[in-house]
C-alpha cells in the first residue's frame, strides 16, 4: 500500500511539473522572449491577418505577386509533409518538368532556361515561405508587367527582401514571398 501512496503521490508531482508548471513557465518565457515568433509571427496588412512569415502559401495564381514555391498539400499546415516521391520515380519527373515548362511559360523564357530547383520541387513540409533569390529574379519581369512597375523598382524591393543565412552561416540567402509581396503592395 505504502507503494501504490508513494507512486500516487509521484504521478501528482509529476503532472503537476511536466504538464502544468513548465508549460506554463516555457510560454511566458517565449512570449517575454520573441514575443511575435510565439504568436506565429503572424503579417497584418490593412487590420486583418494575411498569413504568418512563417509558413506558405499559395500566391501562384496571381501575377501580381511573386509565386511560391510548390506545395503538395495545397499549403494547408495541417498535413504537412512532402510527396515522399524518390528522384528516380517517373510521376516526380513528369510533375517537375510540368512545373518546368508552366514556369518558362509564364516567364516567357527560353525552353532550354534553367529553373531554380525550388520553383520545381516542393519542400519536404509543403510549407516552405521562402524561395531563393534567383527565383525571386526571374519573377521580376512578369510582377513588374502586371503591376505597371519598372523593372527597376521591383528589382532594388526584391534586393531589399534577401535575407542573409541565419548567424551568417546556417542556410542559403532566401527570400520570404509573404514579406516580399506585401512590400510590393506597399509600393502602391
Amino acid at each position: 500500500m505504502k507503494t501504490i501512496l508513494t507512486a500516487l503521490r509521484m504521478l501528482v508531482v509529476l503532472t503537476i511539473l511536466t504538464g502544468i508548471l513548465y508549460p506554463l513557465v516555457v510560454t511566458l518565457a517565449a512570449q517575454v522572449v520573441f514575443p511575435v515568433q510565439a504568436n506565429g509571427s503572424l503579417q497584418i496588412h490593412d487590420d486583418a491577418v494575411v498569413g504568418s512569415s512563417l509558413i506558405g502559401q499559395e500566391m501562384n495564381s496571381d501575377p501580381r505577386y511573386f509565386w511560391s514555391r510548390p506545395s503538395v498539400i495545397g499549403y494547408n499546415p495541417l498535413p504537412s509533409s512532402g510527396s515522399n516521391l524518390g528522384p528516380t520515380n517517373a510521376t516526380l519527373a513528369q510533375v517537375v518538368e510540368e512545373r518546368a515548362v508552366a514556369f518558362r511559360e509564364a516567364h516567357n523564357l527560353a525552353e532550354d532556361a534553367v529553373i531554380p530547383t525550388d520553383m520545381l520541387f516542393a519542400s519536404g513540409s509543403g510549407l516552405d515561405p521562402h524561395i531563393s533569390p534567383v527565383a525571386a529574379q526571374l519573377q521580376v519581369a512578369r510582377v513588374a508587367a502586371a503591376r505597371g512597375l519598372t523593372v527597376e523598382q521591383v528589382n532594388a524591393l526584391v534586393d531589399s527582401a534577401i535575407e542573409a543565412p541565419q548567424i551568417g552561416l546556417l542556410g542559403q540567402p532566401r527570400v520570404n514571398v509573404l514579406l516580399l509581396n506585401l512590400a510590393l503592395d506597399g509600393l502602391q
